[in-house]
């Protein structure tokens, strides 16, 4: 039961962060300019594609799909991690929601919470089995 709600807590913050980076990627691919670039790639591309990938490996039931996962959620939290970073001591600008919160705030929320709720729910199966 505990795994379940793990599986379901995870599956809703992609949700939630696949609808999110998406905005950014439409106005990236409208505008241009609006996301960070690395190696001449919009971060926000790579972060959509590491939320797509955990989403793709939390629902498979493969023996690699741990694997997967945590390539693409530290991924984005390495992104994440350097653009908060960034953003506090100033050699980086993230973009920004309405209200004026850096997104690279939202993002490093987000995929710490998916990388410590998958923790969480591979300890929950191995103590369970």
């Amino acid at each position: 039961m505990k795994k379940r709600i793990l599986l379901i807590a995870i599956n809703l913050i992609i949700i939630i962060g696949i609808w999110g980076s998406l905005g950014l990627v439409v106005d990236e691919l409208k505008y241009h300019n609006i996301c960070p670039k690395i190696l001449l790639i919009p971060a926000c591309y790579i972060i959509f594609i590491c939320l797509l990938l955990a989403a793709i490996a939390n629902n498979l039931n493969l023996k690699f799909a741990s694997l997967l996962y945590f390539i693409g959620v530290i991924t984005a939290l390495s992104i994440a991690t350097y653009g908060t970073l960034g953003e506090i001591i100033g050699f980086a600008e993230c973009p920004k929601t309405t209200n004026g919160i850096p997104m690279c705030y939202i993002s490093f929320a987000i995929f710490l919470s998916l990388l410590s709720l998958k923790v969480l729910s591979i300890r929950s199966s191995r103590s369970i089995g």
